[in-house]
């Protein structure tokens, strides 16, 4: 009795080790080789192998080995009939075993498993489906397995079997998650191709202003990232630059190309663009928050006077308040049929005049932030390139940059876009 009751705690103490071992091993190589050592300790075996069931080629391919000095070949051909009887059978087979169909697997290998002293198979099983096998050399004491010593390493093979099934589900799901985000970042890659076939048509009807709508969305990018936004939300406001002016695809040709200043009539039809733009953009589902309100928000003004809706201040999205620097500092410096484009003197003179009225001043202190930064060589050149196709010495900006924020850096901060 007291050998019994030592057999049976040894057995559950490498139970408990094994599922361990399994439990807490994240390296599957590593899980494997212990799980497998601590196996063939169990019962004291001088050697043995596992193979892994590889069933898009029909093969056992061996995995972990110990003691072997002539393995089995590295694949071990099995038939799909053969791997279904050994789920079945569910027990170990030895070379002798010549009673079920499952031994005609032993009989097709036992050259091969009797030049590597191979004595016993067991089956790894996990739901009726054969995930590998144990191969198994004789014991250290030269004596035949026991009943107990096959119900011990059954026990111990069934821990392998969920381990390696553990692992072969991971790596499905690894490469099913690899797979959707291979989907998603192509459909992503799709909806910004698209936008900016939308930002191309709408610049298109204006003949004035081509390229003003992809140049808004890199203002706004600049701004944001300077503002310290995420990536999502800064190619969000990026997008949203795109497409801000897509409801002038509703307004007459003859208005948006007229080469004189709008008079009152045309004005009052140009203005119907951005609610005309959120029109278009509402019922779209959008990767990124509020893009249609910054189409619909992007000519309201911080002191309450812009249109459609006359908000003011906090009223106005963060994002529209971006979008509304960007499309206006595009607008000033380049050519228009009523004016050239303005010196950038005079440009940031305006900005510091509508701070506080039309613009927001942490919108404007973060642009100024990321003119500066360039200019001195501390930042990628994005605004600056867009620039230097129109304007020389843009160091000479500098002390009017520096007063900008002076006087406006401190006030209010610019919420997130998805705030």
């Amino acid at each position: 009795m007291e050998t019994e009751n030592q057999r049976l705690l040894h057995t559950f103490a490498a139970l408990a080790d094994l599922g361990q071992e399994i439990a807490t091993t994240s390296d599957f190589e590593e899980m494997l080789r212990s799980s497998f050592h601590l196996l063939l300790g169990s019962v004291a075996i001088r050697r043995g192998a596992i193979a892994q069931h590889d069933r898009q080629r029909d093969v056992l391919h061996i995995i972990a080995s110990r003691g072997l000095e002539q393995a089995p070949n590295v694949d071990v051909a099995i038939t799909r009939d053969h791997a279904r009887h050994l789920a079945r059978l569910g027990t170990s087979l030895t070379l002798a075993d010549a009673t079920s169909e499952a031994s005609r697997f032993m009989e097709e290998n036992q050259k091969a498993f009797g030049a590597a002293e191979i004595q016993l198979v067991i089956p790894l099983v996990v739901h009726d489906r054969l995930i590998g096998v144990v191969l198994l050399g004789e014991k250290a004491t030269g004596e035949k397995f026991s009943e107990e010593d096959l119900e011990t390493l059954s026990a111990l093979a069934r821990h392998i079997s969920v381990g390696i099934n553990s692992h072969h589900l991971l790596g499905e799901v690894k490469h099913k998650a690899e797979e959707n985000q291979r989907l998603y970042d192509g459909l992503r890659t799709i909806y910004k191709e698209t936008v900016r076939a939308f930002a191309a048509a709408i610049d298109m009807k204006d003949r004035y202003t081509q390229g003003h709508s992809v140049r808004v969305g890199k203002y706004s990018e600049v701004i944001a990232r300077e503002l310290g936004w995420t990536d999502n939300e800064v190619e969000g406001i990026t997008i949203a630059g795109y497409l801000h002016d897509i409801g002038k695809l509703i307004v007459d040709l003859s208005v948006i190309n007229s080469p004189e200043r709008f008079s009152a009539k045309d004005s009052a039809e140009m203005s119907k663009h951005p609610a005309a733009g959120y029109e278009i953009l509402a019922p779209i589902s959008h990767p990124y928050a509020d893009i249609p309100l910054m189409a619909r928000y992007h000519h309201e003004r911080i002191d309450g006077i812009g249109y459609p809706d006359g908000l003011k201040g906090d009223q106005i999205p963060p994002g529209a308040r971006i979008v509304t620097l960007a499309d206006s500092f595009d607008a000033m410096t380049t050519d228009r049929p009523y004016r050239k484009r303005l010196p950038l003197e005079d440009v940031l003179i305006d900005f510091r005049a509508n701070t506080g009225t039309q613009f927001d001043p942490a919108v404007v202190c973060a642009f100024c932030r990321a003119f500066l930064k360039e200019i001195e060589g501390k930042k990628e050149r994005r605004l600056l390139n867009l620039l230097n196709r129109n304007y020389d010495n843009l160091e000479s900006v500098t002390p009017l940059l520096n007063q900008l924020l002076a006087e406006f850096d401190g006030s209010q901060i610019v919420a997130s876009v998805n705030n």
